[in-house]
């Protein structure tokens, strides 16, 4: 009897938990969308409270000056601001993606399309694209830069340039090092996650959600591209971050796997990290870093533009799984 009762309830359970599911699938992206948000500002949230207080006993923080950890003119404070840093972006980026990937489909790993590998061929003509874009990308950053507003947009302009001016230095102040230490934990904080749980987010879950919703791929891949620039909170960087968003989510698309623009993404953003460490330990020159923008370079920048084309083509070309295939059609 208490079997049975038990196999009834578990019935019911199974019946509800698919129930509950079936209203967050792929018919559903508006409720998609909503829970999206819920559960990312609920992660994050938790995480952050959690990780400001373990940050007391772990780095020997005072309680009582707990929120002047944002002091970059203590350097005792950076290495406490990255680890608040990995656990925001591991608990925004890369649990909740996870956790809703379950919510909407009962399979994490099916949903964000982690379960196929690319081909070699595949990540190696990305990893070289990217690679060859980077004069094309430092220009773009460059041209974004000097965009000018209106008289009447005076105080808008002042605002934009002084929380860019703070994002870069609070990103010097991560990138700066001149240890092996330092260089992992910058890879692992720059590189890593972002890499995975940034694509996990917004290509994973957001492009397949705005796919739905529009019908047409194209639209999923610009509008999460444009979400994923925007978050970043950099006017004068939006430009190439939303170009580069629209390329990982066109290798998402052809390739069917998570993993090319997992890979794209991670090189990216791990040679800006290799190159500032480089430059800290005097083995390159500061110049490199920005190169393609300066006047004497643009012929360079415009002839990559022929190898990344020809890549881009070989690519789509070459794709061996498409994404949402009842969307690839438009």
């Amino acid at each position: 009897m208490v079997l049975s009762t038990k196999i009834a309830t578990f019935g019911k359970n199974t019946h509800f938990i698919l129930m509950e599911r079936k209203a967050f699938n792929d018919d559903f992206p508006v409720a998609q969308l909503g829970m999206t948000v819920l559960v990312a500002i609920t992660s994050l949230l938790t995480f952050s409270l959690l990780a400001l207080l373990l940050a007391i006993p772990i780095f020997g923080v005072n309680s009582g000056n707990l929120f002047d950890i944002t002091n970059l003119s203590n350097p005792k404070n950076i290495p406490i601001l990255k680890y608040i840093q990995i656990v925001q972006s591991t608990s925004l980026f890369i649990i909740a993606p996870i956790f809703l990937a379950k919510i909407f489909s009962g399979n994490s790993s099916n949903y964000l399309h982690i379960n196929k590998r690319p081909q070699i061929s595949q990540m190696v003509i990305v990893a070289m694209l990217i690679v060859v874009l980077l004069p094309v990308t430092n220009l773009i950053a460059e041209l974004n830069s000097m965009i000018k507003f209106p008289d009447f947009m005076s105080s808008i302009e002042a605002y934009l340039q002084r929380t860019e001016k703070e994002a870069e230095t609070l990103t010097e102040a991560f990138l700066k090092t001149t240890s092996i230490n330092g260089l992992c934990i910058n890879l692992l904080m720059i590189g890593v996650i972002p890499a995975i749980g940034e694509e996990f987010l917004f290509r994973g879950v957001l492009q397949r959600i705005f796919s739905n919703w529009t019908k047409n791929s194209h639209w999923g891949i610009i509008i999460s591209a444009l979400i994923f620039s925007a978050i970043h909170m950099q006017f004068y960087g939006f430009f190439p971050r939303f170009l580069l968003g629209a390329m990982f989510g066109y290798l998402f698309l052809w390739s069917g796997s998570l993993w090319l623009p997992i890979l794209a993404h991670f090189v990216n953003n791990s040679l800006a990290v290799i190159a500032y460490y480089l430059v800290s330990i005097n083995v390159i020159d500061e110049k490199i870093i920005n190169i393609g923008i300066s006047s004497s370079q643009i012929p360079l920048t415009l002839t990559c533009i022929i190898p990344s084309a020809l890549g881009i083509y070989k690519l789509y070309t070459t794709r061996n799984g498409i994404l949402n295939s009842n969307l690839s059609e438009v």
